[in-house]
């Protein structure tokens, strides 16, 4: 093996240790989806439609097309949906 494969291998360790602590922080947090239409105005973590930066953008409560991560299999249960909508009517849960 010679100095830069060595150095190359060494980097890439060091790499995946530093990044493992972050992988398991965000197990432990549980799976996570992207639910439309559930944020309140302001409150979205992304996609708020044309003309808006990012999260924290929607201008209305429930924007259909700004969405907001919510617990893996909890979106549609409680009234979301898994792809952008047109709207922003209240969303209604599912009852179960």
């Amino acid at each position: 093996m010679n100095t830069a494969t060595a150095t190359l291998a060494a980097g890439a360790l060091l790499a995946l240790a530093a990044a493992s602590p972050a992988m398991a922080d965000h197990h432990k947090a549980g799976a996570k989806e992207k639910c439309y239409g559930v944020a309140l105005a302001g409150k979205n973590d992304c996609a708020a439609g044309p003309g808006t930066s990012c999260a924290g953008t929607s201008k209305v409560d429930y924007q259909g097309n700004a969405w907001k991560y919510v617990a893996a299999g909890s979106c549609e249960k409680m009234g979301g949906s898994l792809t952008a909508k047109a709207g922003n009517s209240k969303p209604m849960p599912k009852k179960s």
